[in-house]
C-alpha cells in the first residue's frame, strides 16, 4: 500500500477516536463532592462541638436550654445545605423536613418545646459528629487516587460516594410521618390546654363578678330585712321584693353561664335544636339547615355548636347582615359547617373577632377553617372536623 492510499484510508473513517476523558461528568461530581467532605465535616464537627459543649453546661443557668435550641435550628441549615450538596453532586434526592409549626399563642415556652424535641436537629447533629472521620478517610483516598490510584479511581469514587448517599438517606431525610404527627399532636395539646385554662378563668370571673357578687347582695338585703321585719315592716317588705328581684337576676346570670358551659338543648336534642335555639338570639335572620343521619361524639358536637355560635355572635356585631345561613352536614368521615351572610365582608382571622381561637381550637382536633369574606362581601365560612360516632368515645374510655 502506497503512502497515497494510507492516507485516504485515514480519511475516509480508519483514524483513531479522538481523545475523550476517561471519568465522566458523574464521576467528577463524585470526586468534588468526596473532596469537599474535609472541609464540610470540620465545619460540622466544630459546630456540633460548639453546640453540645457550650449549650450543655450552660443548662444550669437560664439562657443554656435557648442556646441548644438554637443550636439546633442552626442544625437544620447545616442539614439543608448538605442535602443542596447531595442533591447537586451525588444526585441524590431528598425531600426537605416539614417546618417547625409555631404557633402564635405558644410563647416562648411552646417554642423551645418544640425545637428541643425536634428529631431533623438532633439526627443533623449526629450527622455532623460521625463525619468527621469519614470526612477524613474519603478526602485522603480521593486525594491519593489522583495520583496514584487514577486507572481505578472511578470505582473508588463510586464505592466511597454510595456510602455518602446512604448517609444522607439515613440521617438527613425528613421525619417520618408518626415523627410528624407526635409534633403536632404535641403543639396541639399545648392549645387546647391553653384554651381549657383560659375558659376556667373566664367561668370563674362570670361567677365572681356575676352571680356570686348578686347573691352576696342579696344576702346583705335578707340580713337587713329580718332585722326590720318587726320594727318597720313595711321597709322589710320592700327588702324582700328587691331580694326577689335580684334572685331573679342571679337565676338568669347562672342560666347563662351554664348556657356558655354546655347547653341543655345539647345534650338533649342535638345541633339541630341547639342551633336553632342560638339562631333565635341572633339580631340577624338566621337559616338554619342540618342534615345529620346521626349524632357526632359529643366532644365534636360540642365544638360545632360553639363554633357557629361564636359565628353567629360576630355576625350579629360586626357584619351589617340583613340575613345569614348556617348549613351543617356529614360527608363521608367529616362535619362540615358552612356559616354565610350577606354583610359587608372583610373578616380575617387576625381581625381580632375571635376567629383566630376558633381557627386553633379546630386545628386541635384535625379540624380545618376557611375564611372567604372579600371587602363588600358576602362572607361564607367553612369549619371542618373529623366524624366520630357516638359509641365511640365509650369505647375509648373503656
Amino acid at each position: 500500500m502506497t503512502e497515497r492510499s494510507k492516507s485516504q484510508g485515514l480519511l475516509d473513517g480508519e483514524r483513531p477516536p479522538p481523545v475523550r476523558l476517561a471519568l465522566d461528568g458523574a464521576t467528577w461530581r463524585e470526586i468534588a463532592h468526596l473532596l469537599a467532605n474535609l472541609p464540610m465535616s470540620l465545619i460540622g464537627f466544630t459546630y456540633v462541638v460548639t453546640v453540645l459543649s457550650t449549650g450543655g453546661a450552660l443548662t444550669v443557668t437560664v439562657i443554656g436550654i435557648p442556646l441548644l435550641a438554637a443550636g439546633l435550628l442552626g442544625a437544620r441549615q447545616l442539614g439543608k445545605l448538605e442535602r443542596a450538596r447531595a442533591r447537586a453532586l451525588l444526585g441524590v434526592r431528598v425531600e426537605e423536613p416539614t417546618p417547625l409549626t409555631l404557633r402564635k399563642s405558644g410563647g416562648m415556652v411552646q417554642w423551645l418545646s418544640m425545637t428541643l424535641k425536634d428529631p431533623v436537629g438532633w439526627r443533623t447533629l449526629l450527622y455532623d459528629f460521625v463525619r468527621l472521620p469519614w470526612g477524613i478517610l474519603s478526602f485522603t483516598v480521593t486525594f491519593m487516587s489522583l495520583f496514584v490510584l487514577w486507572p481505578v479511581l472511578p470505582l473508588l469514587a463510586r464505592g466511597l460516594s454510595n456510602v455518602d448517599r446512604a448517609m444522607v438517606r439515613g440521617l438527613l431525610s425528613p421525619s417520618d410521618e408518626l415523627e410528624r404527627r407526635i409534633a403536632e399532636l404535641e403543639s396541639d395539646r399545648g392549645v387546647v390546654v391553653d384554651t381549657a385554662a383560659a375558659d376556667l378563668r373566664r367561668i370563674e370571673r362570670d361567677l365572681h363578678d356575676g352571680a356570686q357578687a348578686r347573691l352576696v347582695n342579696l344576702a346583705m338585703g335578707l340580713g337587713l330585712a329580718k332585722e326590720k321585719l318587726l320594727e318597720d315592716p313595711d321597709s322589710a317588705a320592700a327588702m324582700v321584693d328587691e331580694a326577689h328581684g335580684e334572685v331573679k337576676l342571679a337565676l338568669r346570670e347562672l342560666r347563662d353561664l351554664a348556657r356558655g358551659i354546655h347547653p341543655a338543648v345539647l345534650t338533649d336534642r342535638g345541633l339541630d335544636a341547639a342551633l336553632s335555639s342560638v339562631a333565635t338570639r341572633c339580631t340577624v335572620p338566621v337559616k338554619v339547615t342540618v342534615d345529620l343521619d346521626a349524632r357526632p361524639a359529643a366532644a365534636i358536637e360540642g365544638i360545632a355548636y360553639f363554633t357557629v355560635s361564636e359565628l353567629l355572635q360576630n355576625i350579629s356585631k360586626h357584619s351589617r347582615a340583613r340575613s345569614a345561613s348556617v348549613e351543617v352536614w356529614r360527608a363521608d368521615e367529616r362535619l362540615l359547617i358552612q356559616v354565610s351572610d350577606d354583610g359587608r365582608g372583610g373578616a380575617r382571622l387576625e381581625g381580632g373577632t375571635g376567629m383566630a381561637g376558633l381557627a386553633e381550637r379546630l386545628d386541635a382536633v384535625d379540624g380545618l377553617f376557611v375564611v372567604d369574606s372579600p371587602v363588600g362581601g358576602p362572607t361564607t365560612i367553612t369549619a371542618e372536623l373529623p366524624w366520630r360516632d357516638r359509641g365511640d368515645e365509650g369505647r375509648r374510655r373503656r
